[in-house]
């Protein structure tokens, strides 16, 4: 079993920048890959940034250049750097991960970005 937490959504202003975070529980961090998805009203979730067990990241073209994803495996953490956010931007975040057959999904961090 896999739990993940994230934290670090919020309101901010266009422009500006956000941090988020992914906890995971367990010891099988290190050996997943790691995703950030997201979800705004009306649309489906969509894959917005991914890293593989060896640190190797890929992004959707609407935030390359804005966001980075990173990995502490000391921490089990991952981390979304968001800059230059936009309003088109605002959704629920989640992180995600499959582990031994298994998806497992965060509750999600709402990130808000006003114009």
């Amino acid at each position: 079993q896999v739990q993940l937490v994230e934290s670090g959504g919020g309101l901010v202003q266009a422009g500006g920048s956000l941090r988020l975070s992914c906890t995971a529980s367990g010891s099988a961090f290190s050996l997943s890959a790691m995703n950030w998805y997201r979800q705004a009203p009306g649309n489906q979730r969509e894959l917005v940034a991914a890293i593989t067990r060896g640190g190797r990241a890929n992004y959707a073209d609407c935030v390359k250049g804005r966001f980075t994803i990173s990995r502490d495996n000391a921490k089990s953490t991952v981390y979304l750097q968001m800059n230059s956010l936009k309003p088109e931007d605002t959704a629920v975040y989640y992180c995600n991960t499959a582990f031994l057959g298994s998806v497992y999904w965060g509750q999600g961090t709402q990130v808000n970005v006003s114009s």
